[in-house]
């Protein structure tokens, strides 16, 4: 035996499952593999396509998208579990691997995309009599591959086609190094305090602090910038001099402006050229490819039609939102000065006395709820929730290996059947990116001999257990908890056996955030509460005392939020689409002028949100940030037809789950939601359940 063969065969990430349900080996993979793995898949591939296309006489399904698409599906399996890992233990060895392999993909998906025999084969198939008999998923893998060819320059001059390929995987390492520089900025930097420093802090974010010291050999307390750590301190600390520290530490990470780190330099994580970079190559990509801007490129995949249509909506909904978010932040600054003397309310001040008002006008604080939603009892709720909606069980498999000894796998059956899989991990930790997300492992797909299952992973970063309690979430994070799942759901309840537009994939990106956006609603519900809730000592569930006072304060500050939300989505948008590459604009620029437009709350000079504004910059957010307004209209309205008929109602559940969940990409997005709703959607449904139609929490003072 060869040393390639003996290689491949000891190389976990080049093993063939021996069943529709087989699973990364998380506990065998290592850096090593990554690189030689990526390697030899992506050598037979090319050596199978050749193949392919030299034997091709007559294009069909099975002969041009059926095969590729197995090849791909096998690239898919080996990569996924090391995008993954790079994300949620991430180490020196496996970034530098991630980064050599991922260089090898880029350029690999890019002569794929511009191979002309290829799309040829695609176009003949589509031209074909055959085409007509071919199911909706079929005609629309082959209609969307169509338009991908054309988006990755397959019939532009071989010397253009030559800089796309150059941009492509120039962006790539951009993208890579954006994120890194965001952890390394974000993990590099901690602050030991005295418990006296902490006043104000709840318990559960104190034993936090104590746990984070302990893990650094640390005695007394650290503070952090993972999330949990840092929205505790802003929204608890009576300390204002540690909260403004904690602040300018936050919104400083990966900028020229970085809070100084004993032995380290943090300008060395600064992204500016790296978000000057990727603008100007982005809109040399959009050029290329013959649109107008970049702005034009992202929307060639999206619902919305133009870029006018996303401006106008952003522009319409700021303007319906901003003199509700301009009385809301009226009366928190008349609330800080009147009680607390606090004249000039700073941007380190806000979070802090807005929760001092939600208890002074609603008697309820976001920690007083925590004791009641016990992680292990969340988790156990939002089974029973989808279980009732949509009549599937979800078990938990000890078996299964994964990465961490927080991360748990779980099958999802129907009728005693395995339909799909998903791991879950929860809690913040070192080496382990920020936020929340779902993401591929397995995606449903028809295999020669049965049915690749989807399988998911579903990541949060909520405050981790502690040695005397569980997990105590509040419910901001039930809700960050159930939207995730809904974007599972979406994958794994799909019905639709092409990859290319099973589960999530397809769909309109503006679209995408539908079903996410669409299940958080139940987290609100009276009759979903006790499902979800059960006091970690006792078990009882929350009193009707505080869930009135919950479902009064549902609509707090929600014109603040909405007005921040659009200001990202606006300086995204606009960013992106007024580019000039002979003048360009200064980011920070035209992030102050949209600020001016559309903020309540201005932040110091000194903020540099845009320098660890992953979404756009290291997602696939660029753009298209306007997405989850957009989408959460459609979300609304969905569910205001469960508002109707009841949100346990069979037969509308089962509409939504045929006609969105089941159905991926296989259909426009438009015509989905129509088939569901009976009609095209409308705003009403957002603008009254944030309150800002009516200005909500003004009917309860």
């Amino acid at each position: 035996m060869t040393d390639a063969k003996q290689s491949q065969q000891s190389n976990p990430l080049l093993e063939e499952g021996s069943n529709e349900f087989s699973l990364p080996p998380f506990d065998r993979i290592e850096p090593e593999h990554v690189v030689p793995a990526v390697e030899a898949i992506i050598g037979e591939n090319r050596e199978a396509l050749r193949v392919q296309l030299s034997n091709l006489r007559e294009p069909n399904y099975d002969n041009v998208a059926a095969v590729f698409e197995a090849r791909e599906d096998r690239l898919s399996r080996a990569w996924s579990p090391v995008g993954h890992l790079n994300a949620v233990m991430n180490s020196p060895a496996l970034r530098e691997v991630y980064t050599q392999a991922l260089q090898k993909l880029t350029e690999y998906g890019t002569e794929v995309a511009q191979n002309e025999a290829l799309f040829r084969a695609y176009d003949s198939l589509a031209a074909s009599p055959e085409f007509a008999q071919l199911s909706s998923a079929q005609k629309k893998t082959v209609t969307n591959a169509l338009r991908d060819f054309r988006l990755a320059g397959v019939d532009l001059p071989e010397e253009k086609k030559k800089r796309y390929g150059e941009i492509k995987k120039r962006l790539s390492e951009l993208s890579t190094q954006f994120a890194n520089n965001v952890l390394d900025a974000t993990q590099s930097w901690y602050k030991e305090v005295g418990k006296e420093q902490l006043q104000g802090l709840p318990d559960s974010a104190l034993e936090n602090a104590k746990q984070a010291a302990e893990s650094r050999g640390k005695s007394g307390y650290v503070i952090t910038l993972d999330a949990p750590a840092y929205i505790a301190v802003m929204t608890y600390a009576d300390d204002r001099d540690l909260r403004a520290e904690v602040y300018r530490a936050f919104t400083t990470r990966a900028s020229n402006e970085g809070v100084a780190v004993e032995g380290k330099d943090p300008k060395a994580w600064d992204n500016q050229p790296v978000m000057e970079e990727t603008l100007s190559l982005r809109y040399e990509l959009a050029q290329l490819l013959g649109f107008a801007n970049y702005a034009e490129r992202s929307l060639a995949t999206k619902m919305a039609a133009d870029p006018e249509e996303v401006t106008n909506f952003l522009n319409q909904l700021a303007a319906t939102a901003r003199p509700a978010a301009e009385r809301e932040f009226a009366e928190l600054k008349q609330f800080a000065e009147q009680e607390y003397g606090m004249r000039d309310l700073a941007a380190w001040d806000v979070a802090y006395y807005s929760e001092k008002r939600r208890q002074a006008v609603f008697d309820l604080s976001e920690e007083e709820l925590r004791p009641y939603f016990p992680a292990p009892k969340v988790v156990a709720g939002l089974f029973d929730v989808v279980q009732r909606l949509f009549r599937v069980d979800i078990k938990e498999d000890s078996q299964v290996v994964t990465w961490h000894k927080d991360a748990t796998f779980y099958r999802v059956e129907r009728d005693g059947k395995q339909i799909a899989g998903f791991y879950l991990d929860l809690y913040a930790r070192d080496n382990k990116r920020g936020g929340a997300w779902m993401d591929e492992c397995r995606v449903r797909r028809k295999m020669a001999g049965g049915l690749q299952l989807p399988v998911a992973y579903l990541t949060c970063n909520f405050s981790p257990p502690t040695s005397s309690r569980p997990a105590l979430l509040t419910h901001s994070d039930v809700t960050t908890l159930f939207h995730e799942f809904g974007h599972g759901l979406h994958h794994m309840l799909t019905q639709i056996d092409c990859p290319a537009v099973s589960g999530i994939n397809g769909v309109a990106w503006d679209a995408v955030e539908l079903p996410s956006q669409f299940l958080e609603n139940w987290c609100w519900q009276e009759q979903v509460i006790p499902l979800i809730s059960g006091h970690y000592q006792t078990g009882e569930p929350l009193p009707k005392e505080l869930l009135d006072k919950l479902l009064r304060a549902k609509n707090y500050q929600s014109a603040m939020q909405m007005v921040r939300q659009l200001e990202f989505s606006i300086f995204d948008f606009r960013l992106h689409r007024e580019y000039d590459p002979e003048n360009p604009r200064d980011i920070q620029d035209l992030l102050d002028e949209v600020r001016a437009q559309v903020a309540v709350v201005t932040p110091p000079a000194f903020n540099k949100f845009q320098n660890s504004f992953s979404h756009i910059f290291a997602g696939g957010y660029a753009a298209g940030y306007y997405s989850y307004k957009w989408a959460e209209v459609l979300s609304s309205d969905a569910f205001s037809l469960f508002e109707e008929k009841g949100i346990f109602d069979r037969e509308t559940a089962d509409n939504f789950l045929h006609n969105i969940l089941e159905k991926g990409g296989s259909e426009e997005a438009m015509d989905l939601f129509v088939k569901f709703r009976g009609r095209e959607p409308k705003i009403d449904a957002l603008l009254r359940h944030s309150g800002v139609e009516e200005h909500g929490e003004q009917a309860y003072e």
